[in-house]
């Protein structure tokens, strides 16, 4: 799906606001109202992720603020990192079942599905773990996100966590080595989060091997210059110093 700037602009308008008419995304765009009127209702991510109301204002089902209303609708499981670090892992996995069953994840465990969600938690707490000097109470995260609408947006992310600028879009293997079409999956869909999220979020696409060990590297992805972050699960940390810069 090719991206238009404006109307990427346009939705990001929409996303920003708590409801806003045609004239003023023009208004604010510099574009012909008849013009924009077309692209409201053609524009893929503006017709399946944005809707009219009665009095004829528009809306966002992703908020782009923060946190980010409307996310959990998409979400197998949604919340602040605090609550997800107090919670009880079964709990946690249960409210992770109940929410794919709700967007339609399919939950067949003859390939350890299961055991894939639990690994990636321990994962995310151990993460957590080691920032623990660092604020990320209120930081968002997100496991098996599924954003499925119509034919034209297709958004899968394992584990997504959300800070006050960046999204770190995590693709976790049980594996210890690295496979060239896995990391090709993990950076899949990051233009997409790119739009989502909006001007204001920089967008980290990584692969996690929860299988290796004491691994963090950069790693060319096939036919191209462009790399991505590789990391085993207990090195994840350095992915986030990396670009936040906690560490001393």
């Amino acid at each position: 799906m090719e991206f238009d700037q404006t109307q990427t602009r346009m939705y990001s308008i929409i996303c920003s606001h708590d409801g806003i008419k045609a004239r003023d995304i023009a208004a604010r765009i510099g574009a012909d109202k008849t013009q924009i009127n077309r692209m409201l209702y053609n524009a893929p991510f503006i017709h399946e992720l944005c809707y009219r109301d009665k009095d004829y204002l528009w809306h966002g089902l992703i908020r782009q603020t923060f946190p980010h209303t409307g996310l959990a609708d998409f979400c197998g499981y949604y919340a602040s990192v605090e609550r997800f670090r107090e919670q009880d892992g079964e709990e946690w996995l249960e409210e992770l079942k109940a929410g794919c069953r709700g967007i339609g994840r399919n939950l067949n465990d003859t390939r350890g599905l299961i055991h894939s969600f639990r690994d990636s938690r321990e994962v995310m707490l151990g993460l957590f773990e080691d920032m623990d000097e660092l604020d990320t109470s209120s930081w968002e995260i997100c496991f098996e996100l599924r954003i499925r609408r119509a034919r034209h947006i297709r958004i899968y992310a394992d584990v997504l966590v959300i800070t006050e600028n960046k999204v770190f879009s995590l693709e976790f293997k049980m594996k210890d080595v690295i496979d060239p079409d896995e990391e090709l999956q993990a950076v899949k869909y990051a233009r997409y989060l790119d739009v989502i999220f909006g001007p204001g979020y920089e967008v980290i696409p990584a692969l996690v091997l929860t299988r290796a060990e004491d691994l963090y590297t950069w790693s060319e992805l096939p036919g191209s210059t462009a790399q991505i972050p590789v990391c085993s699960g207990d090195m994840l940390f350095n992915l986030f110093d990396e670009y936040i810069g906690f560490l001393n």
